[in-house]
């Protein structure tokens, strides 16, 4: 190597190094009380100053699933053991909406206790980096994946396993995971039964999969609704954000609203109070 070349090449070298961005630091859980989870490169965790819930107490015809989650939830903020959740069942009934108030809720009893991280579908596979980051922070949190699922290609649901109850480490003892689904065994039957029918070992191929929704230690089924409890839901909507309608006529066009949507549901329940304070001039929390 010719000699002379090498304070050049030193000054090249210092100067890329200048150009390269500074390593970023690691994901703390300081500064707010709920995070979303962006993996890559830079893994970082994004807060959110204004977490977009329902009061608890609004959410009707969910009393006992209520009960439960909230339950397992002040447990876990007072340090006490818990166990990691699933709510499943019928679209639209408040399963997001009640992760959501319940961690409201715990932060409320036990302030600062927990920071709720929410992590997308698509990011599963990375829950592992997210849940070493965790581990080695004071503060407790909910990790929350809304609507999990996954199809016959997929191979996330093994990271998910091994993170939830497996492996040497085991889970941070200051992480839950809190999920909800469509599915009690997170993918469609169609599926199981395919797996049945089509592996050497059926049997065996199916229970390697639907293990999956074994490490959670809490099930939480939710019902579809009915007309009762739907208009329960929104008598508890049109009352808390002071709507002038009578009952009947707030049950007329709640019932007209229902059978235009093809079905009752607590969604459909917010949508039809969001048309009606639009056409009433009220304005809705954002």
């Amino acid at each position: 190597m010719d000699h002379s070349l090498q304070p050049v090449l030193t000054r090249i070298a210092e100067a890329l190094e200048r150009l390269a961005p500074p390593p970023a630091a690691a994901p703390t859980l300081a500064g707010a009380d709920a995070f979303v989870w962006h993996p890559g490169p830079r893994s970082h965790l994004a807060p959110v100053p204004r977490v977009s819930r329902v009061e608890i107490d609004l959410l009707q015809g969910i009393e006992r699933q209520r009960g439960l989650l909230l339950e397992n939830t002040l447990r876990f903020a007072r340090g006490l053991p818990a166990n990691n959740v699933m709510l499943w069942g019928a679209r639209g009934m408040g399963k997001s909406s009640l992760v959501k108030a319940a961690h409201a809720q715990a932060n409320a009893a036990v302030p600062g206790a927990l920071a709720l991280i929410e992590i997308h579908r698509e990011d599963i596979r990375t829950l592992p980096d997210l849940l070493n980051h965790l581990r080695a922070q004071d503060r407790r949190a909910l990790v929350f994946c809304d609507d999990l699922s996954f199809e016959k290609e997929d191979a996330d649901y093994k990271a998910l396993k091994s993170v939830l109850d497996g492996g040497i480490e085991g889970r941070p003892a200051n992480v839950l995971f809190y999920a909800t689904s469509n599915r009690r065994h997170l993918m469609s039957r169609d599926m199981i039964e395919n797996e049945r029918s089509t592996a050497i070992h059926g049997q065996e191929a199916v229970e390697e999969k639907v293990s999956l929704s074994d490490r959670f230690g809490l099930w939480i089924g939710f019902h579809n609704c009915d007309q009762p409890t739907y208009f329960a839901m929104v008598e508890g909507y049109a009352k808390a954000f002071g709507i002038a309608i009578t009952e009947e006529e707030l049950r007329r066009d709640a019932n007209e609203w229902s059978v235009t949507r093809g079905g009752r549901s607590g969604r459909v329940a917010w949508q039809f109070i969001q048309d009606l304070a639009g056409r009433n001039g009220v304005a809705l929390p954002v």
